[in-house]
């Protein structure tokens, strides 16, 4: 069961449910055996690099390709024998797929005008104009997708898929054809839409911004595989792997060996002090990662930051300065790098380290996530 965001402990009944799914294109595998559960009405992303499968997922649940293996169940139905047009879901395609002959009414009725038996007229009708008023488009009911921007194109293929009430709601990239401005803008819009009409949404992003930002709880895929689902705080916070470590944001990766509860690694000065509630092998490999704004900078010579501190001296070999914050990319004596995310505020009453500055990165034990894989 899938816990209630929006009541505290209170369960939700698994409304999706993807049990050992796997799909091969001549010798790639391009879905090895991924098992999910989705409540309904939540909106969960599906994120990784291009390759990793998560299209080919999102096309079998549309049912435009079919399992080698596994079940997907929607709202106690198996989808196995049940063809693409007659599925109760609905996608929206990154390219938005308009019909340019169209005006905006009729690309949003076009769904409706296929229904059989056919719905009356007065219905779809009906339906256009209460999906044109959810996404604000009425009074660009008669122009052509042609005459309409990129972000009013979205809102009409967003109207369009939603015309026909879907069950389950797909969303294959559905902000990449924005630029990054009103990018940002719809994506809360979208989520908003989305939750008016209570539909069960699976989007699908390699933008991590963009999932962490609509959806309520994400899986991290690569090659195939689902490596990890969990809410944006938990997949950025708490990685369990090298993979989603370094492709959600930014981070340090130490590699080491475990021996005293310290990583003892050959790119650090000293034993690397983990986590009080890490519990790796004494012996066995490991991997710590530590998020740049986790990393405290200071000058050389200031006072050491104090017991249970991992630090070490080197120079400022770059900085990108973005607003808020800059970011610095330290060379330590052995020429590893390590980067601190610093908040522009931090230098108020003094001039911020540059190019070439001695200074020391430090950060408390509590603040690296161990990773055995």
């Amino acid at each position: 069961m899938v816990q209630d965001s929006d009541s505290g402990s209170r369960p939700r009944r698994d409304y999706l449910r993807i049990e050992g799914v796997t799909r091969r294109f001549d010798d790639t595998l391009a879905v090895d055996g991924v098992s999910l559960a989705i409540a309904e009405r939540e909106i969960f992303a599906l994120l990784g690099s291009s390759g990793c499968g998560k299209t080919t997922l999102l096309r079998m649940l549309a049912g435009l390709e079919a399992p080698d293996a596994g079940r997907i169940v929607l709202d106690g139905e198996d989808l196995a024998a049940v063809p693409a047009y007659r599925r109760p879901t609905n996608m929206m395609f990154q390219s938005y797929a308009l019909f340019p002959h169209l005006t905006v009414e009729q690309n949003v009725a076009f769904g409706l005008w296929q229904e059989r038996p056919r719905l009356a007229r007065a219905e779809v009708a009906a339906r256009v104009a209460a999906m044109l008023e959810l996404v604000q488009m009425q009074r660009y009911a008669r122009r052509k997708p042609h005459e309409l921007s990129g972000g009013q194109q979205q809102r009409v293929a967003l109207a369009r898929s939603l015309a026909k009430e879907p069950k389950l709601l797909l969303l294959d990239e559905p902000l990449a054809a924005l630029d990054k401005k009103i990018r940002q803008r719809t994506q809360l819009e979208l989520v908003n839409l989305i939750e008016r009409v209570g539909v069960t949404c699976i989007l699908v992003t390699h933008d991590q911004e963009e999932a962490m930002t609509m959806a309520g709880r994400i899986g991290v895929m690569n090659e195939g595989r689902l490596l990890q689902v969990g809410t944006p705080g938990e997949i950025y916070e708490t990685p369990n792997c090298r993979f989603t470590a370094e492709f959600v944001g930014e981070t340090n990766l130490f590699r080491g060996r475990v021996d005293g509860g310290a990583l003892h690694c050959e790119d650090f000065p000293a034993p690397i002090l983990l986590p009080a509630d890490a519990d790796p092998d004494d012996g066995g490999e490991a991997w710590l990662s530590v998020r740049p704004e986790r990393v405290a900078l200071s000058r050389a010579g200031a006072a050491p930051a104090g017991a249970g501190c991992n630090a070490a001296v080197g120079e400022v070999a770059e900085i990108a300065y973005l607003g808020s914050h800059s970011v610095y990319h330290v060379r330590l004596a052995n020429g590893r790098i390590v980067i601190a995310s610093v908040a522009s505020a931090q230098w108020r009453d003094a001039a911020p380290p540059t190019w070439g500055d001695a200074v020391r990165v430090a950060w408390f034990a509590p603040d690296g996530v161990v990773l055995t894989r």
